[in-house]
């Protein structure tokens, strides 16, 4: 080749080259406007630091390091706040809790704007613009307990007088640990659950203790009219008797009050214990139906979850049982009636039949199809290090299919795409 050929194809390599580069910087600028004007390099890091900040990450060191400062950061607020209160404390180490509650409330603040700048992150918030998913996040209860707890000392600086009423909205700090307690987590879900038993017992108690002050009015109350003298007044009677408390400040004199006394005692005890066992049954099922509790950011591990909406996850969260299994655990049997499908949460599961063995890891899903044909597994499926698997019972899956049968259809259409995509013993999973 002639050297003008060479130099000729040199340039035309060098300028395709260029025009390369420039798609690629015009493809990453489209990008960036389409992402709200954030940086592609920047993605990467919001998502790391949406799954260390976000509960559910058991397995990642970070998170939990993250998870155990809050805590503790927490605590020690609380402990600092009580000791604050007794005067020989606060004259002496007054300058320690001011410094104790200065950095508390920046790495408080630094908490918010993180999650806050995540909030796309979530997923059922990722098909929303950036600015909208923060806005509806901001507008949850855990995120508004969050800003309550930073929101005295910024109102005190800047209106720069002591708003005692204000201070004592410290104290919400204490709630931010609901985030990190799984209990709190099924005690919430348990009064959500059962909102509407709790309602009628509710009601219950409120016609008692009408019926008991408007007894004990027409009783009493022209015996003793500076204390059972109006309903209103003999309601208070009413509801420190029905309640047990008895102060005994106020007591009826009469043979006949002292009578309508006993019932309403022994109505007391009836009544009270109605939303004790409402929701201590309720909170027995809860725990029995799951070995950890099933977060939002647990979900979103698992890419078919990850696409659902809010209200598609409301839906679907309660009729997914957990658990956390250790390794070598066999989670169905060979040949076992197909009964139900698995989410896996973290971890790994083994199914292997004959020769042939599959591994499904974090994300993956499994025994959707011998539990919508009915078929019998042909392998058993074991764990191969520790899992946390979500189990969705075929009976709970009908149940999906009526009140929601978008999700259902995206299961059966996944199952089917499975099956033809495999062939032999193996197309049950």
């Amino acid at each position: 080749m002639r050297p003008g050929k060479t130099g000729a194809a040199a340039v035309s390599v060098q300028e395709q080259g260029w025009a390369v580069q420039a798609r690629a910087m015009r493809l990453a600028s489209g990008l960036r406007r389409q992402l709200g004007g954030i940086d592609p390099s920047l993605l990467g890091l919001r998502r790391r630091i949406y799954e260390i900040i976000e509960v559910g990450r058991g397995d990642d060191r970070a998170s939990r390091v993250f998870d155990a400062c809050i805590i503790g950061l927490i605590v020690l607020n609380i402990a600092a706040f009580v000791a604050e209160t007794l005067p020989e404390l606060a004259a002496t180490y007054g300058g320690v809790f001011r410094v104790i509650e200065g950095f508390s409330v920046a790495v408080f603040t630094v908490e918010y704007g993180l999650r806050l700048w995540v909030a796309p992150e979530v997923p059922f918030l990722s098909r929303l613009r950036p600015w909208r998913a923060r806005l509806h996040y901001a507008t949850r209860a855990y995120l508004i307990i969050d800003l309550l707890a930073i929101l005295p000392f910024y109102l005190g600086g800047l209106l720069g007088i002591d708003l005692r009423v204000l201070r004592v909205l410290r104290l919400l700090r204490f709630l931010k640990l609901s985030r990190y307690s799984p209990a709190m987590h099924t005690l919430l879900r348990v009064l959500r659950n059962e909102r509407r038993s709790l309602a009628g017992a509710g009601l219950l108690l409120v016609a008692v203790l009408l019926l008991s002050a408007t007894g004990m009015y027409y009783i009493e109350g022209g015996t003793q009219p500076d204390k059972f003298g109006s309903v209103p007044q003999a309601a208070y009677w009413a509801m420190t008797t029905l309640t047990t408390v008895g102060y005994g400040d106020v007591s009826p004199i009469t043979a006949p009050g002292k009578l309508w006394a006993m019932l309403t005692m022994l109505f007391g005890l009836c009544i009270l214990a109605l939303p004790v066992a409402i929701i201590s049954t309720g909170f027995a099922q809860e725990v029995g139906r799951h070995d950890f509790v099933v977060t939002w950011s647990l979900m979103s591990r698992i890419p078919m979850l990850a696409e659902l909406d809010a209200k598609e996850i409301a839906e679907l969260m309660p009729l997914l049982r957990a658990h956390d299994l250790p390794p070598n655990v066999e989670v169905v049997p060979h040949g076992s009636q197909g009964e139900a499908m698995f989410f896996v949460a973290a971890g790994q599961v083994r199914f292997k039949t004959g020769e042939q063995e599959e591994k499904f890891a974090t994300g993956d899903f499994f025994g959707v199809g011998a539990m919508l044909d009915g078929d019998r597994d042909a392998g058993a499926f074991v764990t191969v290090s520790r899992c946390r698997l979500l189990k969705l019972f075929r009976e709970d899956f009908h149940r999906l299919e009526t009140a929601n049968p978008a999700v259902a259809t995206r299961i059966r259409a996944m199952a089917q795409r499975r099956r033809e995509a495999r062939s032999g013993p193996v197309t049950s999973v």
